[in-house]
């Protein structure tokens, strides 16, 4: 205490006058103690450190033996001198070993950025986030593009790491960055690198090294199961799926009424958490970006398909139904990230929402049900047989036609599909949810009846002679004013 005297001081602390002159002139009691360096207690590990522990640390030339294995194997070998609450005091000394006689560790290198010099993008998987479409769970990645020096980040939704979702996000992130860094970095995607088949390294595919050539930025690649050294992007995707899931609590709910929305959500949430005080940087990164390509390139693969007899076409090894007049044309399908589409000529005929993950086929009713009624027997053994059934009542309605009607079960169904494709599904699902709840049975017929819509009356109009005396009688009383 500046200013007091010594047993003003000595009052305050709460010590005698003596003790304080003691520690005022010497040292204080912190700085006179030695560390300890013996042991307190018994060290249990001694007798079998040096026989059963000390080799199999020696043989660990990876560091990845867990002391919980060893004292398992302790407790299991010798249950009378060891029990599982040792296992802290274990993993202590295992601890201290290794700093002293262990393996070396891998050493990871700070890296100083420059403005425009580097960006990185990646995908990562969602699926923690529980996030729900309308009530149902949306399975989903995220693509994310991050620049090394500002931190500026851009995201997009993909189904899958596809080259056509790769190139939407990537593109997406450049025009609205407005410029291209120097060098771009991801890791060994299929959808922009392949195997070599005489050094087992990896190449850039050829349509991805257009988009290189287009864009005129390096693309820099890491080493195959070395995630870390993409390390700004995979440290910003765990930074960005911690954000959105901390935003997802404040929230109050995880579901939103559509895709469109949850992305907007999400990107606005990127603003506040990532780009909140970084203008100036950004606009100073900005000034160093090499500028943009005329166009952007299109972001989907084109490809011939031939509608086989079947009434379908094979996209990406996936089979698409089409409708049936189609057979025998050859087509140009347009795969995008989450569509395909179907073009003859200069017209789109069809689109579909892309297949993904193990889902092989896709079947609309509508486009078979013409030739399945006329034939229903083919129902039975059909390949794709269900992918025709609409929804979960549909395929209830055939479950009670089976018990009911027996062998007449699949012409039953095979009419009520035919109904649905050539009135209104929506009509025919209310009419199987009356009967089903009804617990009876029933048959077309009955659906039919339920279903079937009525035809609107056209109302009769009459239109009368029009009477031209009024207008001369306009035209006198305009002359008269």
């Amino acid at each position: 205490m500046q200013g007091h005297t010594i047993e003003t001081a000595a009052a305050a602390a709460g010590m005698s006058e003596r003790s304080a002159q003691t520690w005022k002139d010497g040292p204080m009691p912190s700085a006179t103690t030695t560390p300890r360096t013996w042991r307190t207690r018994v060290d249990p590990f001694a007798a079998v450190w040096a026989t059963e522990i000390e080799p199999h640390l020696r043989g660990d030339e990876d560091g990845e033996l867990l002391g919980t294995t060893l004292m398992d194997e302790l407790c299991r070998k010798r249950p009378d001198e060891f029990e599982p609450g040792q296992v802290r005091t274990l993993q202590r000394q295992i601890r201290r070993w290794r700093a002293e006689h262990g393996p070396r560790q891998e050493v990871f290198f700070p890296q100083e950025h420059v403005p425009g010099h580097l960006g990185a993008f990646d995908f990562t998987h969602c699926g923690e986030l529980g996030v729900t479409i309308a009530g149902v769970h949306f399975v989903h990645l995220m693509f994310q593009f991050v620049l090394a020096w500002s931190g500026w980040r851009y995201i997009s939704l993909a189904m899958g790491e596809t080259y056509e979702a790769l190139l939407a996000g990537l593109q997406g992130a450049l025009w609205t960055l407005r410029g291209v860094p120097k060098k771009i970095r991801q890791d060994n995607l299929s959808a922009a690198t392949h195997e070599l088949a005489e050094t087992s390294g990896r190449a850039l595919t050829k349509r991805f090294g257009q988009v290189v050539d287009h864009y005129g930025f390096e693309s820099s690649r890491i080493e195959p199961g070395e995630a870390h050294q993409n390390g700004v992007v995979e440290k910003a995707n765990d930074l960005l799926k911690v954000a959105l899931g901390q935003a997802l609590k404040l929230r109050g709910s995880r579901d939103f009424p559509t895709v469109e929305i949850y992305l907007a959500w999400a990107r606005a949430v990127v603003e506040e958490r990532f780009h909140k005080g970084r203008a100036d940087d950004l606009a100073h990164e900005r000034t160093v970006l090499k500028p943009l390509p005329s166009h952007r390139l299109p972001e989907y693969t084109e490809v011939d398909v031939t509608v086989r007899k079947w009434s379908t076409v094979h996209v990406a090894k996936r089979a698409y139904s089409v409708p049936s007049r189609l057979i025998g044309h050859k087509l140009k399908a347009r795969v995008h990230p989450d569509v395909v589409e179907i073009w003859i000529g200069k017209s789109l005929l069809e689109t579909m929402p892309r297949l993904r993950g193990g889902e092989n086929h896709r079947i609309d009713y509508r486009h078979v049900i013409w030739s399945l009624v006329r034939k229903p027997g083919a129902f039975a053994a059909y390949r794709y047989r269900e992918d025709l059934f609409p929804s979960l009542t549909f395929r209830r309605g055939y479950d009670a036609l089976c018990a009911g009607r027996g062998d007449r079960a699949d012409v039953e169904y095979v009419r009520i599909l035919h109904l649905a494709a050539s009135t209104s599904e929506a009509d025919v699902t209310r009419a199987l949810d009356t009967l089903l709840d009804k617990g009876e049975a029933f048959d077309f017929s009955a659906v039919k009846a339920l279903a079937q819509p009525t035809t609107s009356a056209i109302p009769h109009v009459e239109i009368g002679v029009p009477d031209l005396g009024v207008y001369d009688e306009l035209i006198t009383m305009a002359g008269a004013a």
